[in-house]
């Protein structure tokens, strides 16, 4: 006995919905889609004066008429699509005893104090709003995407080709007043249990956000509460267009209150980024300058030395950071145990745009590193793991004569749809061209998201091309970060293989 109101995202009008109705009404669900004031109307049509407050209120008048007509016993549920969580959450707030669930669509909640525009992706944007203001210029309208461009406000993976060709005949340009109005909540919305919905082929899913959670990000810990639930779809950022059936039993199954919930912090069982190291290694201590450790082999002379870099992003304030993380430090033994110096560092990946000043921070400890009269600055191999991966760019697209080897672990080797633009130095794909004779060692995990395991593909494809030195450890039955998540033999044995190779290669 559900009552949906769909509320579209930027540039869209309720012409969106259209497949998503045709599968809830046979299911007795009543259906309701917005029209957003200055959207989904005639190209050219004047935004005036229409803001955020102007699209909470046209939720708001749908949300009034449907309670005087489906009475006191149909739920309403209200679904906001990219853009669209923000009118949502407005008018929700307004009506909150009214409201059975809202669902948030391949979208994050909003903020109270922040506008829609923060949640853009794509920086050019950002800066592009923000240059309209003033003199009257955030009247104007943001230009809707071309055909060609819809790919950079989401994946557009699984819209049919007719389907594509009709959301941008009809799209219409988005009031800027709508992106740059701050939108402000009492907090009686808080009371409203949330599902997110989300599309994997968007670079999303449950088990990233559960990752930010366990990371303290204060943004996610809000996600684990018990009236916060989460669903998948293997499809981009338009599943109404894509998978319509797909979401209408998703839709259905969150106003039944099911969905996946979150592990919250403190729970019995630690974070998979705390978890032991899958090894037993020797506990060789360690020696800090600054951001970066050193763990040393009994050994004379000078000793090769392998650069561990970590993932992300990661938060500013987590602790303990990277450096102290289990598997890490389990790496920078073990390295140390076979008779090189293991480093462990952390870098200010803290956010997408921070891929520059994180690869700041890794061209410094390599050179802090290679001083040390203990190390051999001639033999030097970095290894990176997870996000760290699209960091390898700058190493394989010249690499130095010092740089024996370079590995990856269950790497991000393309940005991912919903990071948006990332800046184009860190494009390993485009990269590994230069990579000439640089040994390559990259371990696949089997078991990793399509999305990530995407990248990789794309990468050896590349590799293949101009016949880089690339040799693939697989660990077929392993997830991402199996070190700590899949303590198997299969497991140790791929960890094992590929440390070989990266000291074979110091040692060549």
């Amino acid at each position: 006995m559900t009552e949906f109101i769909l509320v579209p995202g930027m540039f869209t009008g309720a012409h969106v919905w259209a497949e998503l109705a045709a599968c809830l009404v046979p299911a007795g669900a009543g259906v309701h889609t917005v029209a957003l004031t200055g959207l989904g109307g005639p190209p050219g049509a004047a935004t005036d004066g229409i803001d955020l407050e102007t699209h909470i209120e046209d939720v708001l008048a749908l949300i009034d008429s449907v309670s005087a007509e489906a009475g006191p016993d149909r739920e309403i549920v209200l679904v906001g699509h990219d853009y669209g969580v923000h009118p949502v959450l407005g008018a929700a707030d307004r009506r909150a005893e009214r409201i059975g669930r809202i669902v948030c669509l391949d979208t994050g909640p909003g903020r109270n104090g922040v506008p829609a525009l923060a949640a853009v992706a794509d920086p050019s944007v950002r800066e592009k709003v923000a240059g309209h203001t003033g003199a009257g210029g955030a009247d104007r309208g943001l230009a809707a995407p071309a055909r060609d461009e819809w790919q950079r406000w989401g994946s557009t993976a699984g819209i049919p080709e007719a389907a594509l060709d009709r959301l941008t005949a009809l799209a219409s340009p988005q009031p800027l007043r709508t992106l740059l109005q701050p939108l402000r909540l009492s907090g009686e919305v808080a009371s409203v249990p949330v599902t997110g919905v989300l599309c994997n082929g968007n670079g999303s899913s449950v088990e990233m956000v559960q990752r930010r959670v366990d990371l303290g990000d204060p943004v996610f810990l809000a996600l684990a509460d018990p009236q916060v639930s989460f669903f998948e779809l293997p499809t981009g950022h338009w599943p109404m267009l894509s998978l319509p059936a797909e979401l209408a039993e998703v839709l259905l199954r969150a106003a039944a209150g099911e969905g996946h919930r979150l592990v919250a912090p403190g729970s019995a069982e630690p974070p998979a980024h705390l978890r032991p190291f899958l090894l037993d290694v020797p506990e060789i201590p360690h020696e800090r300058t600054g951001n970066v450790d050193l763990y040393l082999p009994e050994a004379d002379g000078p000793r090769p030395a392998v650069l561990f870099v970590h993932g992300g992003p990661v938060p500013a304030g987590v602790r303990p950071t990277p450096r102290d993380w289990p598997a890490l430090k389990g790496y920078a033994r073990y390295a140390a145990a076979e008779g090189a110096v293991g480093v462990t560092f952390d870098h200010r990946l803290h956010d997408m745009a921070d891929y520059p000043r994180a690869a700041v921070d890794v061209a410094a400890a390599v050179e802090l590193v290679r001083a040390d009269p203990r190390v051999d600055p001639d033999r030097i191999a970095l290894w990176f793991l997870s996000g760290g991966g699209l960091l390898t760019a700058d190493w394989l697209r010249k690499p130095p004569p010092w740089l024996r080897c370079l590995a990856a672990s269950y790497p991000i080797l393309v940005p991912l749809p919903g990071w948006g633009p990332v800046d184009g130095r860190f494009h390993p794909v485009d990269a590994v061209a230069g990579a000439g004779a640089l040994p390559v060692v990259i371990t696949r995990a089997g078991r990793e998201s399509p999305e990530i395991a995407a990248t990789v593909e794309e990468f050896l494809a590349a590799a293949g091309k101009c016949e880089a030195d690339v040799e693939v450890v697989d660990v077929p039955n392993g997830r991402h970060a199996f070190e700590t998540l899949d303590p198997t033999e299969e497991s140790r044995e791929a960890v094992h293989h590929a440390m070989r190779s990266v000291l074979a290669h110091l040692s060549a």
